[in-house]
């Protein structure tokens, strides 16, 4: 089985910073790339930030210049920096992995809430 497990979401302030981290674990072979999407009430699913085996980093224009995606210092970690937070950022984020011969996995996600 795979699980990945998310961290650090919370309560902030508009303007403020949160980190979020996202662990993987169980039969992994490789991660082909991983990344975070954000669900907010009524609305659907979106991509916020996603990181490619090979660096490459992809962003939700409502992010640039905000939000960063690196991996962890652990391995199958990816990490997600937040700054300059917005009301309307707020959600409940989810880690996706797209692992090798596994197919996408999904983590339990995290609630941000950014209050104005």
């Amino acid at each position: 089985q795979v699980q990945l497990v998310e961290s650090g979401g919370g309560l902030v302030q508009a303007g403020g910073s949160l980190t979020l981290s996202c662990a993987a674990s169980g039969r992994i072979f490789g991660i082909n790339d991983m990344g975070w999407y954000r669900q907010a009430p009524g609305k659907q699913r979106e991509l916020v930030a996603r990181l490619t085996s090979g660096g490459d980093e992809y962003y939700a224009d409502s992010v640039k210049g905000r939000f960063t995606i690196s991996r962890g210092n652990a391995r199958n970690t990816v990490n997600l920096q937040m700054n300059s937070l917005k009301p309307e950022d707020t959600a409940v984020y989810y880690c996706n992995a797209n692992l090798t011969w596994r197919g996408d996995f999904w983590g339990q996600g995290t609630q941000v809430t950014v209050s104005s």
